[in-house]
């Protein structure tokens, strides 16, 4: 069960916001922001199946049968939330709701989709109710750019059963597997050390299929010579780690370690220039520097880094689009790469905490080219 503590705190951190805009209440249905508020683990699906709605004083939650007891057992007989699973739709519930609370101004998430939106409009006017609805443009998900100490105890798990699969994985890999082979193993490995789910579809891409940042995983074998990017993490209690490392397969070429001494320097010199409130488009162009300064730099053509944590993309940003300040406590990747088409690719990511003095890896695998196979 999570820390209602550490909820109560995120819960709080909604409603300075809401203060601050004037909202009589909030109402959200995106999975994410509702794990973050509610600390259920273990709860959310890929459906979009519950609504709440919170005020300066009270939460609700409203869900259906198949949720129901388990928001039970998740949030304990002491939370602050009340469950409701009366069956109605999400609109004229949280319409029937701001009528009771008598809301003049309700914010609405803007991850809803616009036919909930109409509905909720709908709803209203049926109801008498004349309440402004603005539009929450990323608020939340600015909100949980700033990890507690929860999140970030969370994260760390879910790398250490990371990196435990890449020394594994590293044991295992021999020449004529196929990237299916390597991925299952993988995955099959997380799955059995602790890990609760993957972060996202792991990536093994061996060879040329190196050069695809996001290539799948196919039925290639791996040679002798070969470069494999692996880029994958473990899921624990609904947070993620999110790693990639390239292995030779065999002793490497005189090409590929110097690319990959580039990258390497590229992604210690980035991290480097990692602080509370720097700028996330200056950390990514430190990246692109070293990078186009050898010669490679229109072989770089991703963001350096994304912030993690309930979803495996999240702000803030490393790239050339993030003109905004990184804060203190965010959990951020870096990953510069460079691809070189029909040959092979390279990818080093870690990702950590963003301290007031510099950044922190969670990430403990080396950053040494290892090599496989032998």
């Amino acid at each position: 069960m999570a820390d209602a503590t550490a909820c109560a705190g995120r819960v709080a951190r909604l409603r300075e916001l809401m203060a601050e805009r004037g909202y009589d209440a909030v109402i959200l249905r995106n999975n994410p922001d509702l794990r973050w508020l509610t600390g259920a683990e273990r709860t959310f699906d890929d459906e979009v199946a519950h609504t709440a709605v919170i005020t300066a004083t009270g939460q609700w939650l409203h869900t259906d049968s198949r949720y129901y007891n388990t928001f039970v057992e998740r949030l304990g007989a002491d939370s602050a939330w009340t469950l409701d699973m009366e069956v109605t739709t999400p609109a004229a519930w949280a319409a029937a709701r701001l009528a009771a609370e008598r809301a003049r101004v309700a914010a609405v998430e803007d991850t809803c989709d616009l036919a909930f939106y109409d509905d909720l409009l709908v709803e209203l006017s049926r109801a008498g109710v004349a309440c402004l609805t603005p539009r929450l443009h990323g608020d939340i998900c600015d909100l949980r750019m700033v990890k507690d100490a929860e999140e970030v105890a969370l994260m760390r798990r879910a790398q250490e059963i990371t990196d435990e699969a890449f020394a594994h994985i590293c044991e295992f890999i021999k020449v004529g597997m196929s990237e299916q082979e390597i991925r299952v193993e993988l995955e099959n490995y997380m799955l059995s050390h602790g890990a609760d789910a993957l972060s996202f579809g792991t990536i093994i891409a061996s060879g040329p299929n190196g050069a695809n940042p996001h290539a799948q995983p196919g039925e290639r074998r791996v040679q002798l010579g070969d470069l494999i990017v692996m880029d994958y993490g473990a899921g624990y209690h609904d947070y993620h780690a999110d790693m990639t490392r390239t292995v030779a397969v065999g002793e490497p070429g005189e090409e590929q370690r110097a690319v990959y001494d580039v990258v390497r320097r590229a992604h210690e010199e980035s991290a480097a220039a990692v602080r509370a409130g720097v700028i996330g488009r200056d950390v990514h162009e430190v990246a692109a520097r070293v990078i186009e300064e050898a010669g490679y730099g229109d072989k770089f053509g991703h963001g350096l880094g994304h912030g993690v944590g309930i979803q495996i993309h999240e702000n803030p940003n490393f790239n050339r689009r993030w003109d905004r300040p990184v804060p203190e406590g965010s959990v951020v990747t870096i990953e510069p790469g460079i691809y070189l088409p029909g040959r092979f690719g390279i990818r080093l990511e870690d990702f950590g905490l963003v301290t007031a003095t510099g950044y922190e890896p969670f990430t403990r695998s080396t950053h040494d080219l290892v090599v496989v196979g032998e």
